[in-house]
């Protein structure tokens, strides 16, 4: 049987916080599916979730349609089934009236509009969680989303949600960890027993900007190590961009937000997220097509070709760096980061980045030549010996 939705106000008890999904696409289906199951056993969130779904048609029927009937995301979450109480609705303002908790869980692009309608349709006492992994840059610099959402909301309290966490692991119900990052405590508690369950651990930090910060950059590393699976290169190379992608990360954030902790790169939202990007997220799995595609693709075309809707966050956010740390004249300062700009945007061999970060010059290589006979090249890796003897020169 469909499950019908209830006539708004639908909050049988105005005591439970009603909680409400903006954005229906992998990551927003799988957190449904936690936020669903939470809300069937606590009694303190409203059982019926709202789950806000752009329209679109999918093998001749609407996809809100299939969601409430198949209680399946056909298109975004194949074969991952959504708790009957999860319900979709096309109209965001329908989806959110009333709500206690929001849920940002789309493209940042789509904020400004979403929130001029969200505006004053929420509970008084409404607070926000941004799952979005972004930021946004303005003639000023670096704006978080989270404050994007705040203003667009009229100064509402927004939390941040990040982590290592792919969507696909997390629908099937593989143990993770999260991290939530909180302006106010007690907003922190809350959100914590809408997402954490057994499967999916809650962490909650006194630091937004350094969770958030930390979710964004990390997909620009990631288009490092996908351009060293492209190449054809190993773990070693990879941990290498790993370990100097971190160090880049923590620079620019604490040079912007000094007050953000240590330890906060050593949560889940930190170096988790990082490792697990770079191993199995979108933005490396990108990389490593434009490196084999050798030019005859730009990133662009390849987010069409593999992405099925989705977008690609890293080549966005390395534009927006770029342009201010080049403004600020600090480029210099984040080799990994400008190469990984370079290779994607103007031109430079993919062979670069190595270069960049110092593995080798052309002296060393024609020394390395002369001392050891002939000089064999694969990629970028460098191998000299003699009598078959080869060894690595990186």
């Amino acid at each position: 049987r469909t499950y019908e939705p209830r006539e708004m106000p639908f909050r049988t008890n105005p005591s439970r916080k009603r909680v409400a999904i903006v954005g229906s696409g992998n990551w927003g289906c799988a957190i449904a599916k936690i936020v669903g199951q939470n809300a069937t056993r606590h009694n303190h969130i409203e059982e019926e979730v709202r789950m806000w779904v752009f329209e679109e048609m999918v093998g001749g029927r609407k996809l809100t349609e299939i969601i409430n009937e198949d209680h399946e995301n056909s298109k975004y979450m194949p074969g991952i089934k959504l708790p009957r109480n999860v319900v979709a609705d096309p109209d965001v303002v329908s989806a959110t009236k009333g709500a206690n908790i929001l849920i940002f869980v789309l493209p940042h692009q789509f904020l400004g509009g979403l929130c001029a309608k969200i505006c004053g349709n929420t509970a008084p006492d409404c607070i926000a969680v941004s799952l979005i992994k972004g930021v946004h840059f303005d003639e000023t610099g670096m704006v978080l989303v989270s404050d994007l959402i705040k203003q667009g909301l009229h100064g509402m309290d927004v939390s941040v949600l990040m982590g290592a966490n792919l969507a696909k692991e997390v629908a099937g119900g593989a143990f993770c960890e999260t991290t939530i990052g909180y302006n106010i405590e007690a907003n922190g508690k809350l959100l914590k027993t809408v997402f954490n369950d057994p499967l999916f651990h809650v962490a909650i930090v006194s630091d937004v900007p350094g969770v958030e910060v930390c979710g964004a950059l990390k997909n620009v590393v990631a288009l490092g190590a996908g351009f060293t699976d492209g190449m054809g290169l190993g773990d070693n190379s990879k941990a290498a961009i790993i370990r100097i992608g971190l160090m880049e990360m923590k620079k620019f954030i604490q040079s912007r937000y000094p007050k953000v902790q240590d330890a906060t790169f050593f949560e889940s939202c930190g170096v988790a997220d990082l490792i697990v990007t770079c191993y199995g997220g979108r933005n490396r799995r990108c990389a490593e097509e434009f490196v084999k595609a050798g030019g005859r693709k730009t990133f662009l075309q390849i987010e069409k070709e593999l992405l099925n809707g989705q977008k690609l966050q890293g080549t966005l956010t390395v534009k927006e760096v770029m342009h201010i740390l080049r403004k600020e004249g600090s480029a210099d300062k984040y080799p990994l980061f400008k190469s990984i700009h370079a290779i994607a945007f103007e031109g430079a061999p993919v062979e670069s980045m190595l270069a960049t970060l110092g593995c080798f010059e052309l002296d060393q290589v024609l020394m390395a030549k002369d001392q050891f006979g002939q000089v064999v090249t694969k990629r970028t890796v460098v191998y000299y010996g003699r009598m078959g003897d080869q060894r690595a020169a990186l």
